[in-house]
């Protein structure tokens, strides 16, 4: 069967996307790839196509149960039965059974955590695994902004597989982060193909606004007059779940939060529910979007100023997948900057954390650890990669993560004030984000950003556009309409 055959019949597209094609070949050929495609693209089909191409199993690592559910799911959809995704989702029943025929999987979906589980690489010694899959690859970096240690084994994980073709995907990477991929992956000679980051279909904008109530205000008067489906992204769960209550108290219906501290279940239930169309604004943390499967969302919403360029970038390519126009909006206040700056400082252990961790982790179990220690899920996995990676004495191991601590704090904290310095510039926006990735030519649209050519009310509902609602918009328009009647002309 040929790949547009395969193309046309198992997924009923009749072309290719830019890079899809190239990708797909270099792979087919069974050469190491590391792709950067911007969100929305489609880079799962640069694996799933040749799925049906070569023989064997073809293993994905992803770092999001969400992400994995939304694949296996996606995937069921075309007909495919040979998809399990291995998380902590599936009943114990259900993983015992799934680790007994994994040689039957076609896709097999795993995190990189239970990849490291006791024996799993075992098992996996007898799949024929054909293609090693990593998605959102710049994971595997220390300079990547979703860094995850468990990534950094995954070289060696591949070797003890046999070293399978690799094919390493992602959407936003600058270089040091694409030579980190390379490097920890073992990519032998990589063919790179390396796609603009710009998505000319979403217009970006700051709004600027000078106080949280103001910010809040404004924030409802948006999601009234926009365009639907759309994405509102939190840096706090309690905001978010607190800004559902108000957008509802103010008529905003089929609006739900979604975050990190819901069950498994109810976050499945929402996302499908997005999907479905059942609900029209998500309130999110971070934790939403990766994989969903949505072309038509009409605008992302930033309540909070994100951390860096390359989550934002990430986060606002969630709108639009379908080409039509959509809009990215960052609400801005004095002061914001201060929020990702202390969230930089959470996400990893203080150093009294770091002493007490490797100093007690093997006398105390982990549950009574953490609630000891304070430690957020992000910094217990930090700490146990570190304490496991290491066979020097206490005192080298801790002096030593502490190094790299203190690395990669100055790090988040520099990605923070670029986030800054972008906001607060009155060059082009898009200009600047293509020049932080190392691109110099792009097209300029005709609604491009804030400090370009931009005209909002083309991202309003119909009824919106035309009269240009407010808050009381519904007041006007009874008066406009009675005025009609006295004065028909």
């Amino acid at each position: 069967m040929m790949k547009f055959q395969v193309l046309q019949e198992r997924f009923g597209y009749s072309s290719f996307r830019n890079g899809q094609e190239a990708i797909i070949d270099a792979v087919l050929k069974q050469q190491d790839v590391l792709a950067m495609l911007p969100t929305g693209t489609g880079k799962s089909l640069c694996y799933q196509l040749p799925g049906y191409l070569i023989k064997g199993t073809v293993l994905i690592i992803s770092p999001l149960i969400s992400l994995m559910q939304d694949q296996v799911e996606q995937l069921a959809l075309i007909g495919e039965r040979k998809a399990i995704a291995l998380n902590s989702f599936l009943n114990s029943r259900a993983r015992a059974k799934a680790l007994q025929n994994l040689n039957q999987y076609r896709f097999i979906y795993i995190s990189p955590e239970m990849l490291r589980m006791e024996g799993m690489i075992d098992r996996l010694k007898n799949v024929s695994i054909s293609l090693f899959v990593i998605d959102e690859a710049h994971c595997i970096s220390q300079w990547g902004h979703d860094f995850r240690p468990d990534y950094l084994s995954l070289g060696e994980i591949r070797e003890c597989l046999g070293a399978p073709p690799a094919l390493a995907l992602t959407a936003t990477a600058q270089k040091e982060v694409r030579d980190d991929i390379k490097h920890y992956l073992k990519l032998k000679n990589p063919n790179e193909f390396i796609y603009s980051v710009d998505r000319p279909n979403i217009a970006i904008m700051i709004e600027r606004v000078q106080t949280a109530n103001e910010k809040k205000q404004r924030l409802l008067e948006l999601v009234r007059q926009l365009k639907k489906p759309g994405i509102i992204y939190f840096s706090s769960k309690r905001v978010a779940e607190e800004m559902v209550e108000h957008l509802k108290l103010n008529g905003v219906k089929a609006v739900a939060a979604y975050h990190g501290g819901m069950d498994q279940e109810q976050r499945i239930l929402i996302q499908q529910q997005f999907l479905n169309d059942q609900l029209n604004v998500i309130c999110a943390t971070s934790a939403f979007g990766m994989g969903v499967n949505k072309n038509n969302i009409r605008f992302v919403i930033h309540f909070h100023m994100p951390g860096q360029v390359e989550s934002y970038l990430q986060e606002i390519g969630r709108a639009g997948r379908d080409g039509q126009e959509s809009v990215a909006i960052l609400m801005y206040s004095p002061g914001d900057e201060e929020l990702p700056l202390r969230l930089s400082e959470y996400e990893l252990p203080e150093k009294w954390q770091i002493d007490a961790y490797f100093n007690t982790c093997q006398l105390k179990n982990e549950t009574d650890l953490v609630a000891e220690l304070r430690l957020s899920e992000t910094q217990l996995r930090f700490l146990k990669h570190y304490y496991l990676l290491n066979s020097q004495d206490i005192e080298q191991q801790i002096n030593k993560v502490k190094t790299i601590r203190m690395k990669r704090l100055n790090y988040k904290v520099n990605k923070v004030w670029q986030m800054y310095r972008w906001i607060q510039s009155t060059d082009c926006r898009r200009k600047q984000i293509i020049t932080i990735f190392g691109e110099n030519d792009y097209s300029k649209p005709a609604d491009c950003c804030d400090i370009c050519t931009f005209d909002l009310s083309n991202y309003y509902e119909e009824l919106t556009h035309i009269e240009n609602l407010s808050s009381n918009s519904w007041v006007k328009r009874l008066q406009q309409l009675l005025k009609q009647e006295v004065n028909p002309l």
